[in-house]
């Protein structure tokens, strides 16, 4: 009798547990359709409105002035040996002082950390890399290819092939992400772990699982996971989507002062213009379904995390409950007006709660509002 009600019970948990990941994937797959139908009628409506101009967009051939200024530093590839893959970063300050690691998110390439190359090098060798797939990196073909294992894998060895085993390690957005598994999964490499708008993946999982209005604004992670539809809708009209990204009142940069220069906004439809560019950046979102929830989770490197109060894509409840999932000092800034673009948008700003969290103890956890 206790073995049946023992098996009843397997059973039981066996069926629940599939019943969930149904649910789960019929989820992800009805948004997914939703989401594609909004954007066939906007891209309709474009066709309607601008007939002549709708499928026409440049490739950007040569890199503007911006991207080879010497004071951010000199241009530099290392190919990792177990990969086979190539990756471009910009580089400076002194060799042999503590590696500073910058990892930028989606849609940007090692240029949105110009302002912090700048500040940072006279007391770090501080290094901005292309991820596997960005700017001038090497852009493997197959969607697998993206797999965030092999991101993180990527940041690791990086970092031994610049000749150090540990770093300050910094991420945005889809750079957050892989710096927060980086802590999770590489403890020992992460001395301090700084992110800008970019939650818990573990936070960010459950949070938009039981806030409609954050699934909404995510619902982008949704319509990414079609093949070829999301590259056509961003580059349509000379990639108006994107410049929309940075410039636009609702989703773009906020500090006036700090608004991208025509020079700079190039600088982005370069990178992204290439062939294969906008497939590469995509395949991040195309991977993500598949390995969350995360199986490890505590972070154990003291952590700043950084936020842009007016992010238009995160809601600012998920960098507070961060908090669960760090076992070590723990320091959150909310910073007013500011855009999901945080280290574009405010920059003065990053850089000096940077140095105070990079220059103080690991004392007792810390919150304050900017």
């Amino acid at each position: 009798m206790a073995r049946l009600l023992h098996n009843l019970l397997l059973l039981t948990v066996g069926l629940t547990l599939k019943i969930r990941v149904m649910g789960y994937w019929s989820l992800i797959y009805g948004y997914c359709a939703l989401c594609t139908g909004v954007a066939l009628l906007k891209l309709g409506w474009n066709i309607i409105l601008r007939p002549s101009t709708t499928f026409q967009w440049t490739v950007r051939e040569t890199p503007p002035a911006c991207l080879n200024d010497t004071s951010l530093g000199t241009h530099c590839y290392v190919r990792i040996k177990e990969s086979g893959l190539r990756f471009h970063y910009v580089a400076a300050g002194e060799r042999g002082k503590p590696l500073m690691l910058f990892l930028h998110g989606f849609p940007e390439f090692w240029f949105s950390w110009r302002h912090q190359l700048r500040e940072f090098k006279s007391e770090f060798r501080v290094v901005a890399v292309d991820m596997r797939g960005y700017g001038e990196s090497d852009l493997p073909s197959s969607t697998e290819s993206y797999r965030l294992d092999y991101l993180v894998t990527d940041i690791k060895d990086i970092v031994e092939y610049l000749g150090y085993n540990r770093c300050f390690l910094v991420g945005h957005d889809w750079g957050g992400i892989i710096a927060w598994l980086c802590a999770i999964h590489y403890p020992e490499m992460v001395t301090k772990l700084i992110v800008l708008n970019s939650p818990h993946p573990c936070v960010f999982t459950d949070y938009a699982l039981h806030h409609p209005s954050q699934m909404l604004k995510s619902s982008y992670y949704f319509f990414f996971q079609l093949p070829y539809f999301p590259e056509l809708m961003l580059s349509i009209n000379d990639f108006k989507a994107l410049k929309s990204l940075f410039t636009s009142r609702s989703t773009g940069i906020s500090c006036k002062g700090r608004w991208l220069t025509t020079e700079e906004l190039e600088a982005y439809l370069h990178a992204l213009s290439q062939p294969g560019a906008l497939t590469g950046a995509l395949n991040y979102f195309r991977n993500v379904f598949s390995v969350l929830p995360l199986s490890q989770s505590e972070v154990k490197s003291p952590v700043l995390l950084l936020w842009g109060e007016r992010d238009a894509f995160l809601e600012q409840d998920m960098a507070e409950a961060c908090r669960l999932y760090i076992r070590n000092h723990f320091r959150l800034n909310i910073i007013s007006g500011a855009s999901h673009w945080l280290q574009q948008d405010q920059p003065d700003i990053v850089n000096t709660l940077i140095w105070t969290f990079i220059k103080e103890g690991e004392g007792r956890k810390n919150y304050r509002n900017l």
